[in-house]
């Protein structure tokens, strides 16, 4: 009883692997739940331990199989191709014999002279299947970290060192426990170790599915910030665009009293007056008709709001544009990457006392590049912490790094790159999509 139940616990300790492996390539359809994955572990469990009960005898059908089981189960639960999880399954039964194999040769080398395990010390050969499952789970923590969408990663990569501290040192506890096995005289010390290895097996799933949901309970609050920036500088762009139209409305009236008075001068013939009232009016339609067109509205609407800001808050602003009208990217992520970049650089300009200037760059490129650039003044030290940039207000405290979080994150987004410098006075952020 006791070794089926062993058994068992390998079995399903496998199957939670192999689904973590599939998640490192594939997103689980969005409106699957979370009774199954359960499911999907219940099921792959049964059809594997019926799998090694009734063909123990056949090994190679036995893993053909095996892989056909994954392949049905797979495209069902992720809703992949057939090829894709045909692959997938391959390279997971691959990486099974090789852990299999690293625990074989291991054992060759250190422990026994021929690497055979003998019927008489089914400790050890429990022991060693133990140790090869664990080693399985160490390879797809890491294919996992290299091929999981990054974007939703919270951790770094010093934190993932420090979590698989925990399952190499089991691994290494239950080498040693491998090379005392033979010391073992009674079933009461087998059953101690082997309860002692299974519960460690446990904890290792446990604390790596604790810290998944700690992850996304992290990237769900993140998502909701991103929102809240969105929203907060959705605001105040409609804020922006309805002061341009009161100035548009203020403005038109104007030019109907513009209109009345210079008709009123032509009809009694003071052309002088009228020459004169023209170039007055000429100059103020001039330095009121500040308008940035790349073709894009969304664009439009930002940098006119934020060239006008700038304007009146005496900062220059330089900017180089072009054609964005096939601009590929989604405009809630614009209002992100532009309203962060011009309010941090607004700001930064604003503690200045003497040189105030954004130099701003949008263009796209013949090869289809994308080239967002801002070059700003700054007078505040500028704050650091796990080489991560923070804000140096005083005054919001809880926004520290957000914006230039948020900024990464839609980069990553599309897989563009950044390069964020400061020399002499001045930030330059740069990014390329």
């Amino acid at each position: 009883m006791f070794e089926w139940i062993s058994s068992l616990a390998l079995v399903i300790f496998e199957v939670i692997c192999c689904v973590m492996f599939f998640e490192s390539f594939c997103k689980e359809q969005e409106n699957w739940k979370k009774w199954h994955k359960y499911a999907l572990i219940g099921i792959q469990t049964a059809e594997f331990f019926a799998c090694g009960m009734f063909l123990s005898q056949w090994i190679i059908i036995k893993q053909i199989v095996g892989v056909l089981m994954i392949v049905i189960n797979m495209c069902v639960y992720f809703g992949i191709s057939i090829p894709k999880s045909g692959i997938l399954s391959v390279l997971y039964t691959s990486l099974v014999w090789g852990a299999d194999y690293l625990v074989y040769a291991g054992n060759s080398i250190m422990f026994s002279r021929a690497g055979e395990v003998q019927s008489g010390y089914a400790l050890k050969g429990n022991l060693l299947v133990i140790c090869a499952k664990l080693i399985l789970f160490v390879f797809v923590i890491l294919i996992r970290r290299r091929f999981q969408n990054k974007s939703s990663d919270i951790l770094n990569d010093a934190e993932w060192v420090k979590f698989l501290a925990f399952p190499i040192f089991t691994i290494l506890t239950v080498s040693g426990m491998i090379a005392v096995s033979s010391g073992v005289k009674n079933q009461m010390q087998e059953r101690v170790m082997y309860l002692i290895a299974f519960g460690m097996v446990v904890m290792n799933i446990f604390v790596y599915y604790l810290i998944s949901d700690i992850m996304e309970h992290e990237a769900k609050l993140h998502e909701k910030e991103i929102l809240e920036m969105q929203e907060k500088n959705q605001v105040e762009l409609y804020h922006s665009m309805l002061e341009h139209y009161e100035q548009q409305k203020r403005r038109s009236h104007e030019f109907k009293n513009h209109i009345l008075c210079m008709e009123t001068l032509a009809r009694e013939k003071q052309y002088d007056e009228l020459v004169k009232y023209l170039n007055q009016i000429s100059e103020q339609i001039v330095d009121g008709d500040r308008q940035i067109d790349t073709n894009h509205i969304i664009v439009n609407a930002i940098l006119n709001a934020k060239y006008n800001e700038a304007i009146k808050k005496n900062i220059l602003f330089i900017l180089r544009v072009n054609d964005l009208s096939k601009l590929q990217i989604q405009n809630d992520d614009l209002v992100v990457l532009l309203a962060n970049l011009l309010n941090n650089a607004i700001e930064a300009c604003e503690s200045c006392k003497e040189k105030r200037q954004i130099k701003f760059r949008f263009t796209r490129e013949k090869d289809g590049t994308t080239i967002l650039s801002v070059r700003n003044t700054y007078s505040r030290p500028l704050v650091f912490q796990q080489d991560e940039l923070k804000t140096s207000k005083k005054d919001q405290p809880e926004e520290h790094g957000v914006g230039v979080k948020n900024i990464i994150k839609v980069v990553e987004k599309y897989n563009g790159s950044y390069v964020i410098q400061h020399d002499a006075g001045e930030f330059y952020i740069s990014i390329i999509l």
